[in-house]
């Protein structure tokens, strides 16, 4: 044979060595991978093979219950239900189209294209209220489900709308204590598991797996829906009758913190909350716009909006004078009607003058010049000292979102001109609920407390219970100092400028103020006046806040009354009995 042949078939059986080699090289590496995964992956891979075979759906849980301090509901849930298709399962797509379309008020089009596309469950709507669900349960339309579900309800509708606040559509909170609280009171959605073929058909007689949810907690408040309803028909009366801007209304108890109203008037409808409160205002607006509106609308201006606090500071002033023992009672001033700083001419409200009055009479007359005097004796570091140990530069840490912080000189830059202006109140700003929880601490004998809605927690089952605490701290001013203050308060209403916050049958405190807001220019006012009692041990606080009043603007004329008409419906509600000594109305 020749050799040129021999080479040749040598050349051949060491190519078809080499493909066998190869191929049983190939063998080797797939026995080994199927030996992997059937050995090492084969929990995963039996999970992917479930899968397959096995469709899930959520069932909500039931969001916690909010209730005001007397157990009534005021968040509370609604049954509704969410709709969905099975593309697999239906076997008439267009009657499904034309049922789904006209029940749930969806143009056609849409429904079309979620009952076309092929996946194994196609969500159609949610929120389907139970009467329209039902009709479709009726219809037993083949591959359309209907789970139940809940939508988040306010029974009482506008009734303290910024600080209940609302839910969106995943019932997560928005704003307020829906918010807030929204960990707790979410609860732990359940699901239901159904066998189904490789092609997604369900498993005839295969029982479902069901994990049943468990329903938020509930929360439990010291918000009261009799005083909050008192208190939002006095802002809407006060409101109207000034044609202001809008009215803002805080109460509480000054011993602990715990708020029974807060009022932000316009309130808004929590069951519409993306309505704008003048449906003509929506009207040509981009969504950009109308989303700019609704934020304002949603804004808690109680706890996010700051202003000047006018005359309603001097509480903050004259505490602080008295602990540093710069004032005493019966200290004489004289009012010519101005005071002279630097190169400044500071006007009092009364343009004529005071006159010679002491201490006392400055605050019962809220007199500029008294106070611009105070605060010069008190002078910038002693100031400053109180003003940061009565926590005014601070935030208060209530228990709803958005809490801003007061807008303050820095120390520095300031001089006498603005150490005058600061102890009336103009020249800085603060938040409505700073302003009263300072107060609060003044005349509850001296105790910080934080402001605060929240009471307790409670399981849906009644078995665990969580009761919420807050931070205090005691003794930041005298008891002493709170006593004295408490009376001298009391004076501005027996005796002074707070004469319209009088009550009959109760010792009121109060202390009226007026700022204007700025540009000075404006001509635009903010009237107020806190209040409260009983004078000698107050189980009530109060704060009214009237912005850009028409006509007359003067706190002591229509703060003071809303002050008076507030705790006239408090008290005996609180329990607090009317004094049978007959009081004289101031004169």
């Amino acid at each position: 044979m020749p050799d040129y042949l021999k080479q040749s078939r040598t050349l051949q059986k060491q190519k078809m060595f080499f493909v066998y080699a190869m191929v049983v090289a190939a063998m080797l590496c797939l026995a080994g991978r199927l030996l992997y995964l059937m050995v090492n992956r084969a929990d995963y891979y039996g999970e992917k093979a479930k899968e397959v075979h096995q469709r899930q759906r959520k069932v909500k849980a039931a969001r916690g219950i909010i209730y005001d301090r007397n157990g009534i509901e005021i968040a509370s849930n609604k049954p509704v239900s969410t709709i969905s298709v099975i593309h697999n399962q239906i076997r008439d797509p267009e009657k499904v189209i034309t049922a789904l379309s006209e029940l749930l008020q969806i143009p056609e089009d849409k429904v079309r294209k979620r009952v076309e596309k092929v996946s194994s469950i196609e969500k159609i709507k949610s929120n389907v209220d139970k009467e329209v669900s039902d009709k479709l349960r009726d219809m037993k339309l083949e591959g359309v489900m209907i789970d139940e579900d809940y939508k988040r309800y306010y029974p009482n509708e506008k009734l303290a709308s910024r600080v209940i606040g609302f839910t969106g559509a995943d019932n997560q909170g928005i704003i307020g204590m829906e918010v807030a609280y929204d960990r707790y009171l979410q609860g732990i959605d359940g699901s239901i598991l159904t066998m189904t073929t490789a092609r997604g058909l369900e498993i005839d007689g295969k029982a479902e797996e069901r994990i049943e949810p468990v329903a938020g907690a509930s929360l439990y408040t010291s918000l009261d829906v009799n005083i909050q309803t008192f208190a939002q028909q006095a802002a809407q009366k006060v409101m109207k009758a000034k044609k202001a801007k809008s009215v803002r209304i805080l109460m509480m108890n000054p011993q602990n913190g715990e708020i029974y109203a807060m009022v932000n008037v316009p309130e808004f409808n929590l069951n519409e909350p993306y309505e704008l409160i003048s449906k003509s205002k929506g009207t040509g607006l981009s969504e950009k716009q109308k989303q700019e509106k609704l934020n304002k609308m949603w804004r808690n201006a109680c706890v996010s909006d700051t202003y000047e606090p006018g005359s309603t500071f001097k509480v903050i002033t004259a505490t602080s004078a008295l602990e540093a023992g710069v004032v005493r009672l019966e200290d004489t001033f004289f009012c010519p009607g101005y005071k002279v700083v630097e190169d400044r001419r500071i006007r009092c409200h009364k343009t004529t003058g005071h006159g010679s009055e002491t201490f006392v009479q400055g605050v019962q007359n809220s007199c500029n010049p008294v106070f611009m005097e105070v605060g010069a004796r008190l002078g910038v570091d002693k100031m400053f000292s109180y003003i940061k140990k009565m926590g005014i530069l601070d935030k208060t840490g209530i228990d709803v979102p958005g809490e801003a912080a007061a807008i303050m000189h820095q120390k520095k830059n300031v001089g006498a001109v603005e150490l005058a202006t600061m102890s009336f109140g103009q020249s800085f700003q603060l938040t409505p609920v700073r302003l009263l929880s300072t107060i609060s601490m003044i005349i509850n004998g001296g105790t910080q407390i934080t402001p605060h809605f929240g009471v307790r927690l409670e399981s849906s089952d009644g078995k665990a219970v969580r009761k919420l605490s807050y931070e205090k701290k005691e003794g930041v001013v005298s008891a002493g100092t709170s006593e004295t203050m408490r009376m001298i308060l009391e004076s501005v209403v027996s005796q002074g400028s707070g004469k319209k916050a009088y009550v009959e049958g109760y010792q009121v405190g109060a202390k009226t103020g007026t700022s204007e807001k700025l540009p000075r220019s404006s001509n635009k006012y903010i009237a107020s006046c806190m209040g409260f009692a009983p004078a000698d041990d107050p189980v009530v606080a109060a704060l009214v806040l009237i912005d850009e009043p028409q006509g007359i603007y003067y706190g002591g004329t229509i703060a003071a009354p809303v002050i008076s008409e507030l705790l006239d419906d408090a008290l005996p509600y609180l329990g607090v009995e009317r004094s049978e000594v007959v009081t004289t109305p101031p004169a």
